[in-house]
């Protein structure tokens, strides 16, 4: 018979607290056409959050600035402390804009390495809003084609609307009008609260690595679960009735 316990408050999270907006921009240009519109984004979000009656933090995070921190991570494979601060506060984010330039037919190398760099589980049924911005509208399929398949593969939970902006969209009603259905779906899933209700539910049936950054990593030998399907797996075991759906 299926588990229908109710999910359980975040208990890190005090009630009635503001939600926790991230938004990460790979742009590297001064203006940047990658952060005008993560800022276009951002500030529909936030207006529809609060429409809704609830508050919310803007954390924005340029990418730019902390390139040296990346490669060194990328090198090295630990994240130096500046950049372990940028990804705390994405572990503990409520949503997640994320807009890259495209360059040679793809996603920035810089906005990319930083994603590679972050624990698989970090973004668990985080609600995700991809948008990428280039020279030609040509491009306009890296967006769902690369940087939303890279945002699946570490289980955000991505909103259906996708942003792109070519030169010739600033101008345009329609990536306005783009950029209100993206940030209304965005919104609906924050303010509902259901990434954090699946990621409740189902957080012990994810392959999660220990000492992670993510917000509920195991740090100890406490914290394991040795019952979890995956566990009961890896020691030779076979998962229970209920768990193969018997």
């Amino acid at each position: 018979m299926a588990d229908r316990t109710p999910p359980q408050p975040d208990p890190e999270r005090p009630a009635g607290a503001p939600l926790a907006l991230v938004v990460i921009s790979g742009g590297t240009g001064n203006p940047s056409s990658s952060r005008l519109l993560a800022d276009r984004l951002t500030e529909k979000t936030a207006e529809l959050i609060r429409g809704r009656g609830r508050d919310v933090t803007i954390d924005n995070v340029e990418l730019a600035p902390i390139a040296v921190d990346i490669a060194q991570a990328v090198v090295t494979g630990f994240p130096g402390e500046r950049l372990r601060t940028v990804i705390r506060r994405l572990a503990a984010a409520d949503g997640l804009i994320t807009v890259s330039p495209v360059y040679t037919a793809g996603v920035s190398g810089l906005f990319k390495s930083f994603f590679d760099i972050l624990d698989n589980d970090l973004l668990v049924a985080k609600p995700a809003l991809p948008a990428a911005t280039a020279g030609s509208a040509r491009h306009a399929l890296v967006v769902d084609g690369q940087l939303r398949p890279m945002l699946a593969f570490l289980r955000a939970l991505t909103v259906p609307t996708s942003v792109f902006a070519a030169p010739e969209d600033w101008g345009s009603s329609a990536l306005g009008e783009r950029i209100g259905r993206a940030a209304t779906e965005l919104t609906a899933l924050m303010t509902t609260g259901v990434g954090a209700a699946i990621a409740g539910d189902a957080w012990s049936g994810y392959q999660h690595r220990f000492g992670g950054e993510a917000t509920r990593a195991e740090r100890t030998a406490a914290d394991v679960d040795f019952e979890s399907p995956l566990m009961r797996l890896a020691a030779g075991g076979a998962p229970s009735r209920r768990d193969s759906g018997a």
